[in-house]
This record gives C-alpha cells, structure tokens and sequence, in this order.
C-alpha cells in the first residue's frame, strides 16, 4: 500500500463546490414570503436557456443574474421557476427560459452569453460557479419530472420548486442527485488513466468513472467499475473529495483506489484505451502526446494532487 496516498487531502475545494447560498428550506413553503420575493426589484434571478447559463467575460468569467423586474416579463411568459436560497440576504431564485426559441429578445445580449457550463473555463472554484451549477441542475430535473413515474399524471410544483406532486395519485417527488465514483487508481509511480468512448478530445486520459448500483458501498462500487472496464483489481480505497455536477444531475465522489494487478483489457464499449502513466509522463502530458482532464473537474483534482503527494 502507498502510505503517501493515504495521507491526501483534497488541495482546495472543487470547481462547483462551496455554495455561498443559504438554502433556508423553512422559507420553501412559505407562500406569501416567496410571493413578496418574487416580485421585489432587488431580488436575483439565475436565467437558465437550454441547459445554459448566462455568463460574461472571457479569461475571467462571471455570473450574471437578472433582477426582480427584468425577470417578471420571463414570469409572466411561463418560465418555470425555483427558490435556490439567500446569498448575502437577497433572495436568489433559478427560471428556465428554454420555451423561447432565442434568448435575446427577453434576456439582451449586452448582459451575456448562454454557454454550456463545461465550456466555461473557470480555472478555480469561484462560490458563483455553484450558483449556476445549483440552477441548472434543480430546473433541468423540473423540466423532466412533468409526468409521475408512478401513475403516469400530471405533475405540478410545489415547495419553491423542490417537489413534483401528482395531481392523480398524490405522489411526492423530490429532486434526484445519482452517486457517482470517480477514482485514480495508483500502483507505485504509476496511475492508471483511459481514455473514453465519450471524451470529445481524441488525446485526453482521464480517472476512471461510473454510476453507484443499488446495494453497493461507495467502495465496492470503486473496485467493480475499475475491474469492468480495465480489469484491474483494486485493494484499498480512500476518500478525496466530492463535487456536484450538474449534468445533468450526479454528485461525483472522488477516491484514490491501491492497483493490485497491473495487466489491462479495457471494455471496449466503454473505452478505447487505458494505460499506466508515470509521474513524469503526466507532469510532462503534452511532450507524451495526451492531455489530462479539464481543470475544472474532479478527474483533475485527484490527479494534481497525487502528483503533488510524489
């Protein structure tokens, strides 16, 4: 066992992470508060189009909310709606616009840009980054939870947003978050990283992934998805860190995983090639011809970090 990997903490909070809203549940169902909230002028709106958030800047990035009367015209066209929650005591609500073809007509262009958070590059975690995040997520589960999956009925919101209610069978359904593991397997100076069937660049190598099964230990879950898609079998397992990802609504769990075998066959239906890199090789990426993850995401985080713990 790798002592120093035991002994890895997370270096700074995750992109996403740190939310800086209260999300004061109590105030939820507190009718006549969200109806005065809704309509004052100082209240802040995160406008989500199409799955987009509405951002400005280029090497710095920045949120941009609406406020209470710009976002009364987005009300009154049907935009569906959610109390995310206080930020420096001014009531912060999510709206999807999604229904307007173009954005631009209700939201001008001089404000921003709709931009798919993954393009964003953030660079480090800023508490704004999880504002949107939050928006995105929350409205993205309303618009798919029109109908319950229990009778088959129309659903209506309730609780600010955080409820879908059948209005035939009077099911209650609450927001879903699906686990996800995410994990660097590590064998003395090497890690193992793949390259997915899904990665939009053809050169990037990344953490192994997948999805919590029912019944399943977050660390059993470590170990059986390292085992489908490399056939590697993993000992030990450790915590990192976490991060909401919103896309569309998992929270990845970070672990460093003990590689105890070293040969790979990789599942080619869900990778096109795994590989042990060495330190060096992934301090000097670009010089081996691939590149690592994305700064903004956990996969990142685990690897900066191990490379720092050697």
């Amino acid at each position: 066992m790798d002592i120093a990997v035991t002994n890895i903490r997370a270096s700074r909070a995750n992109v996403y992470s740190s939310s800086p809203l209260d999300r004061i549940h109590t105030r939820r169902d507190d009718h006549a508060w969200i109806a005065e909230k809704l309509e004052h002028p100082e209240t802040l709106f995160v406008p989500v189009w199409r799955s987009r958030n509405l951002v400005r800047g280029g090497d710095r990035p920045e949120a941009v909310y609406i406020d209470g009367e710009t976002a009364a015209a987005l009300r009154a066209s049907g935009g569906n709606w959610a109390f995310l929650g206080l930020l420096d005591d001014k009531p912060v609500f999510g709206i999807d616009i999604s229904h307007h073809e173009d954005p631009t007509p209700v939201v001008p262009a001089d404000l921003g840009t709709f931009a798919d958070l993954r393009s964003v590059g953030w660079g480090e975690p800023k508490p704004e980054a999880s504002i949107l995040a939050h928006a995105r997520g929350l409205l993205h589960w309303r618009t798919r939870h029109q109908f319950c999956g229990v009778c088959g009925g129309k659903c209506e919101s309730r609780s600010s947003g955080h409820v879908m209610h059948c209005t035939s069978c009077n099911t209650d359904h609450f927001p879903r978050t699906d686990p996800a593991v995410i994990m660097l397997v590590h064998r003395g100076d090497k890690a193992l990283l793949g390259h997915s069937t899904r990665f939009p660049r053809a050169t990037m190598y990344s953490t192994l992934a997948g999805f919590v099964e029912p019944g399943e230990t977050l660390e059993e879950a470590v170990r059986r998805e390292v085992l489908e898609e490399t056939a590697v079998v993993c000992g030990d397992v450790h915590y990192h860190s976490s991060q909401p990802w919103p896309f569309p609504g998992n929270v990845m769990l970070g672990f460093y995983a003990e590689g105890l075998t070293e040969e790979i066959t990789w599942d080619p239906e869900e990778l096109k090639d795994a590989r042990w890199f060495t330190r060096d090789q992934m301090r000097h990426c670009d010089q081996h011809g691939f590149a690592l993850p994305r700064a903004d995401s956990i996969a990142r985080r685990l690897i900066e970090d191990w490379l720092a713990a050697g």
